[in-house]
Parts: C-alpha cells; sequence; structure tokens
C-alpha cells in the first residue's frame, strides 16, 4: 500500500472525526419538519448546515427559517447561567441561589394571599412532556387554579369551534397526503405559502390533480396569488360571507340531504336564521359580489369532495369562534367530512400548537382534553397524579384575563416558560404594566427577551437541538424529535427546571422523572380512555413509525388517520349546526371618520412569532429587517405617502411608527402590518382588550386606525 493512500486514508478519518450529525425537527411552525444539523470543522473554523431528512409529514422539505434555525441557538446571546435581579440589575447567580429565591417569595407569597397568587404561563412551542408537566406544576406543586398559555392566542377559536361543533378538536380531521383528493379546497384567512412553506406542496399537488382553489383575504398574499379565485373581502365580515354561501346552497339545494338527517343536529334553525337574509346585504357588508358568492357556493357543493382550511385570519377575531363554525357549517350541509378528500383543518401556528393544547396548559382543560370542571375526570387524573380529588383546583381564567388579574392585584407572581406576552398579547402596554406590579416574576427562556427583562428570576433553557420530546404537529401526528446536542454551560432542560422548582417546594415526590421519555409513561396513563388519547403511543413506536396520528388506545392501535367516518365525538354523535350572526349584533370596534382603516397584522416568511429566536439569525435578519405597514397605493396617495417613507399609526390604545410598503395586493380600506417586531414597531400595542366570549381570543385582525405621515 503506497504511503500517499495512507496518507489520504488518514485525512478523510481525520475530516469524518470533525464532522458531527445531530438530529432534530425545526422549533418552528405546526409542519415539524425533520432535519439534521452537520457541524463540521475546517481549518480551524466550524462551519453548519442544516439539512431536511425524510418523513411522513414533509418528505426531507425544509424551509428558510427551519434552514437557519441553528443561529439562534447557538447564537452567544443565549443565556448560560441564572440571573437575579439585584437593584434594578441582573447579576449572575448559582442554580441553588435562584431555586432559593424562588422558593422563598413563592412560600412568602401563598402563606400570605394564598394559592391563587401564584400563576403560570405556558408556551406551544414545549414538547408535549413538558406541557403535561407545567399543567400538573401548577396544580400540585402550586395548587393554583390560575395557568394558561400562548396558544390562547393562536389556535383557541378554531379549537373552541371543532370541538362545539364535531365534539372533538385536532388539527386536521385528515392526513395530509389526503389533500390531493379534495377537488375543491377553500382557504380561509391563511397563507400557508408564508407561514407553512412545507404544506404548500399538498396544494401544489391538488391543483395539478384538478382541484379548484378558493382564498378568502383581505389580501392578495403570495397563497391568494396560486389561486383560482381569491376572494378580497373586508376584514371582519368572514361570518357574514359563510351565511351568504350557507343562503345559495339552501336556497338552491344545493345540500346533503341524506348526511344532514343521519349525522347533525340543528338543521332547521340554521336553515330559518338564513332565509331571514338578503343577499344584497351580505354582499354590502363583505364587499363580495353575489357572483362570487355564488361561485364559491356552487363549486363547494356540486363536487363530490372538498376540504376547508382555517388560521389566524379568521380565528383571531372577537367574533373568531362562530366564524369558524360557520364555515363548518357549510362542511355539514354539504356532508364534506369523514371520507377520503374532505374535512377540516386548523392550520396550528406554533410548532407544538396542537400537542400542547392537549395536556392541561388551558385554564378549564386536563391532560388528554380532559375538562377540569368534569368529576369523573378530576377524579381520573388525581389517581393518576396520587392526589386526592378535592386538592385539585377548579377553572381558572384565560391567558389575558390573568393579566388582568395582575393588574388587579388578585395575582401576585407569575411563571413564565417560554412565551413573551409584552410582544405577543393584545393591549400590549397594559400586559408590561402588569407585569411590573407583580411581587415577583420568574422567566424561564434562551433569551432575555422583552418580557424576560422584566423578570426578579431567569433561568436558562435547552434549545430545540438539546430537548428531546414528542410534539405532535398539524395534522394530529404524534412525533419523537431526537436531541442530542450538547447541553453546554449552565443551562437545563424545561422538564428539569420544572422539576427542581417543585422539589423544592416540598412537591418533589410528585415530579421525580429522571427523562423525557419518563414523563411520557405518566402522559400515557393520564390520557387513556380521554379523547386526546396517547395510551397505545411508545418512544419505540414513535421511532419504527415516525409518527402515530391520535387516538390511538393501545400498542396494536395503528392510530387514527380520518376523523369522524362514522360518527362525531358528541354523546350523540351528531355534529352540530350553528346559528352565526353577523354585523352589527357583533360587538366589534367599528371604523369611523376618526379611525377609517382597518389593522389586520400576519406574519412574514422569514420571521417567527415575537422575533425572539429570528431576529437573532443574521441570515432571516437579513432578508426582513424591519416591520412595515402595506397600503394600497390609493391610500397612500390619500395620505400624500411615498414608498418608504415613516407613517404613524395609532388607534384607540396608542400609536406606532412603521415605513410604508406600497402594493396593489391589499385593499383600499386596510392596512397589514406583521408582528415580529418591538418596541416602537410592536404593532400589538394597538390592539384592544375585547375577546371572543368562547375561546377568550383577542382581536388581533381587526383593529379601526388612523394614519399620518412621520413628523420627526
Amino acid at each position: 500500500m503506497s504511503q500517499s493512500f495512507l496518507q489520504y486514508a488518514q485525512q478523510k478519518s481525520e475530516l469524518q472525526e470533525r464532522k458531527r450529525v445531530f438530529p432534530s425537527q425545526c422549533p418552528f411552525c405546526s409542519m415539524q419538519c425533520k432535519m439534521q444539523l452537520v457541524e463540521q470543522h475546517v481549518e480551524g473554523r466550524t462551519r453548519y448546515q442544516t439539512i431536511g431528512t425524510r418523513n411522513p409529514t414533509t418528505f426531507g422539505r425544509i424551509c428558510m427559517k427551519g434552514q437557519h434555525a441553528h443561529q439562534h441557538a447557538l447564537h452567544r446571546e443565549r443565556l448560560k447561567h441564572p440571573l437575579i435581579k439585584r437593584n434594578g440589575q441582573f447579576v449572575k447567580a448559582t442554580w441553588q441561589e435562584a431555586l432559593d429565591e424562588i422558593k422563598t417569595h413563592i412560600e412568602a407569597l401563598q402563606l400570605t394571599h394564598g394559592h391563587n397568587a401564584i400563576s403560570v404561563y405556558g408556551s406551544a412551542s414545549i414538547t408535549n412532556e413538558e406541557a403535561y408537566l407545567l399543567g400538573k406544576f401548577a396544580r400540585v406543586a402550586l395548587k393554583t387554579k390560575y395557568i394558561d398559555y400562548n396558544g390562547r392566542l393562536c389556535m383557541s377559536s378554531a379549537a373552541t369551534a371543532a370541538n362545539q361543533t364535531f365534539g372533538l378538536d385536532r388539527g386536521l380531521t385528515f392526513p395530509l397526503r389526503e389533500i390531493k383528493h379534495a377537488r375543491v379546497l377553500i382557504l380561509v384567512g391563511t397563507n400557508i405559502a408564508e407561514c407553512q412553506p412545507t404544506l404548500m406542496p399538498y396544494m401544489e399537488e391538488a391543483k395539478k390533480n384538478g382541484a379548484f382553489l378558493i382564498v378568502i383575504d383581505p389580501r392578495k398574499t403570495p397563497t391568494a396569488k396560486l389561486a383560482d379565485l381569491h376572494v378580497s373581502l373586508k376584514p371582519g365580515s368572514d361570518a357574514a360571507l359563510a351565511n351568504g354561501i350557507l343562503h345559495i346552497m339552501l336556497h338552491e339545494n344545493l345540500i346533503d340531504e341524506e348526511f344532514i338527517r343521519k349525522r347533525t343536529a340543528g338543521f332547521q334553525e340554521l336553515k330559518q336564521h338564513v332565509s331571514r337574509m338578503t343577499l344584497q346585504d351580505i354582499s354590502e357588508q363583505t364587499s363580495v359580489k353575489i357572483e362570487v358568492l355564488q361561485k364559491i357556493a356552487r363549486k363547494f357543493a356540486q363536487e363530490k369532495t372538498g376540504m376547508i382550511l382555517t388560521a389566524r385570519g379568521i380565528e383571531q377575531q372577537i367574533d373568531g369562534t362562530m366564524s369558524v363554525r360557520n364555515f363548518l357549517n357549510i362542511l355539514l350541509l354539504t356532508g364534506k367530512i369523514g371520507r377520503l378528500g374532505c374535512g377540516y383543518g386548523a392550520i396550528t401556528g406554533q410548532g407544538n400548537g396542537q400537542g400542547a393544547r392537549e395536556h392541561g396548559q388551558k385554564a378549564d382543560q386536563l391532560p388528554g382534553y380532559r375538562d377540569i370542571t368534569n368529576p369523573v375526570h378530576r377524579k381520573e387524573v388525581a389517581e393518576i397524579w396520587n392526589i386526592d380529588e378535592k386538592e385539585l383546583p377548579g377553572k381558572g381564567v384565560s391567558a389575558f384575563e390573568m393579566f388582568e388579574k395582575m393588574q388587579e392585584g388578585e395575582i401576585k407572581a407569575l411563571f413564565l416558560m417560554c412565551s413573551n406576552p409584552v410582544q405577543s398579547g393584545p393591549r400590549a402596554r397594559f400586559i408590561k404594566r402588569a407585569i411590573e406590579q407583580l411581587s415577583f416574576f420568574v422567566a424561564i427562556d434562551l433569551f432575555v427577551s422583552e418580557t424576560a427583562a422584566l423578570a426578579d428570576v431567569i433561568l436558562p433553557t435547552s434549545s430545540y437541538l438539546e430537548d428531546e420530546g414528542t410534539m405532535t404537529n398539524v395534522e394530529g401526528r404524534v412525533t419523537l424529535r431526537e436531541a442530542t446536542y450538547p447541553l453546554k454551560h449552565q443551562r437545563k432542560h424545561d422538564w428539569q427546571i420544572i422539576c427542581e422548582i417543585a422539589a423544592v417546594l416540598g412537591k418533589g415526590g410528585y415530579f421525580s422523572f429522571s427523562s423525557p421519555e419518563d414523563i411520557f409513561e405518566e402522559l400515557r396513563a393520564a390520557t387513556k380512555g380521554a379523547k386526546a388519547d396517547y395510551s397505545g403511543i411508545t418512544y419505540e413506536r414513535l421511532r419504527k413509525e415516525q409518527g402515530i396520528l391520535w387516538p390511538c388506545s393501545h400498542l396494536e392501535d395503528p392510530g387514527t388517520e380520518r376523523l369522524f367516518e362514522n360518527e362525531f365525538s358528541h354523546p350523540d354523535s351528531l355534529a352540530k349546526f350553528a346559528v352565526v350572526a353577523h354585523g352589527r349584533k357583533v360587538a366589534k370596534e367599528t371604523v369611523s371618520q376618526e379611525y377609517p382603516l382597518y389593522l389586520t397584522t400576519g406574519r412574514v416568511m422569514a420571521h417567527y412569532q415575537t422575533g425572539v429566536q429570528t431576529r437573532k439569525s443574521t441570515s432571516l435578519v437579513a432578508r426582513q429587517f424591519e416591520a412595515y405597514a402595506e397600503l394600497h397605493p390609493d391610500t397612500a396617495k390619500m395620505y400624500g405617502l411615498q414608498h418608504g417613507e415613516l407613517v404613524t399609526i395609532q388607534s384607540k390604545r396608542g400609536s406606532v411608527i412603521m415605513r410604508c410598503h406600497i402594493s396593489d395586493d391589499i385593499r383600499k380600506d386596510t392596512v397589514f402590518v406583521p408582528f415580529h417586531w418591538s418596541k416602537n414597531q410592536s404593532i400589538n400595542q394597538l390592539i384592544g382588550e375585547h375577546l371572543d366570549p368562547h375561546s377568550k381570543m383577542p382581536g388581533f385582525k381587526y383593529c379601526p386606525v388612523q394614519l399620518s405621515a412621520y413628523m420627526n
């Protein structure tokens, strides 16, 4: 063997030793794309590359956010050790010092003010195990009823609507692969092309198969540009639009009478309600022509298969629940659910938005979608947790209502996990003031976010690269996120932090877990027999099968891909029609001479949520480094604005300053602003405090505003 070949073999071996591969899943949207981070040391420098890996959901596809996700996980500003605020400044602390600080303050506050003086605010970005554990922590370690999470601001209207209509909420009622069989697709308030890019190929495949794509959105988004029919409705008029479609279907008998008779309840009430409307009135309220309403109704009813997908555009309104229910009325009227190529999908926003809302972070909920007010459900969970059912707290309040309780002085302390409500919540300045009134505040995060900066103690947590656990994607598929990147410095996993705080509060015996899989085994037991039944799912199965759609009730159960084939999840097995009012009967703020334009908010492709993570990525910031106000050319001309100029946007709650982006892709009466930026560009400062009465969702997508040229 020649010397040169030996040298080559040695160099190749050394190169391979300097290359490491770490499996993971994208931390951003609900598609939960599988990927690998490749770390390679070349000529004294470390280089990183993220590549997609094949899986049943996205088949190796990743988008720009996933491709650059490692940049925030490896960022120099990531928290390395606990911080305690002394004299208004954060100082480095040991874990023992931080835990002692927490113990002292929590015990003192509860002794003086009771258990409910403490609140917990969770996240839809954490794993199922950590969401489950956080709910248990609030109710067993803290014994507080005050727990809710940031998913309340994302998916709650769709979840509530699905529960009220079908008796069960799972992101999609069908597996993603069935989209290609739909002959007509209605997308309401969802910009998939930018928000869930790896979902878009399913739509494109359906179109290749002849599907007719209808996109309902005030803006001509990248998704709308792919549509066969784009419906640019007036913001806030979704319920009215659905009523118009229902009116035409009923008037022209475009309905599935057998399905309605056998599988639904409430049809006559709906028919009487809709028959009293006029298409002319609905057309005026929505600014959608009658011919367009007729085209939608006829096309959806006459095709053999069809699906309706909704997202934040329709859901993030104070009538979001009923607006979604009205589109579900369309599905029921035409019998398009429970069979191939048919069904409903709520396009979940956050990475674990589905799983995080199933296992006890919501104020009214116990694991597996159990109801905290139901005595049977309480007893079942109490037995798993080895406590007396009487010790379980009752129902609390929603996310924004917790901040109102802080402002009123009822809540004295807050545990915040992986969320940034000072930027993500409505009436954001109010939320900041409410938090500042607290006696004690603990934040668990990767960075010192806008909200964490207000904390008394910040605890450094692990990222998606380091934190193993299960996630549940948009279609209800439970997946295992492998995570082998080394946990450096003094960071700890969310589940470890919860267990250690519980221990110093004297509840360690209930939280003696040694791994995520250990927690998952208890989660399996806690969900057995519940609507969101995970009891048949194990880590071993997830590794072998690459994901299982719940409910899955035993080890031989393959999971449930298509819901509602034979019955719905209400006690009588019937789906429920809803009578939905619109127009003046809905107590929304109205545009006026003082506030003549509609503000709506949303995302851009390069960023995610409040930008705490994506704004740490140089590659993503380079694509979009600031917020902007998208205006129609005629609107800009009316206010004397040029493209790129600064504009002040004002509502009844305050004002922000943005740069104008002038575009034909938006209605003349509407202003669009993405919500990923903070401080003077934090658009949620303008949003009102009114909530959907059913889901407690704020009205992010509808807010009357005025414009003026910015004067320095």
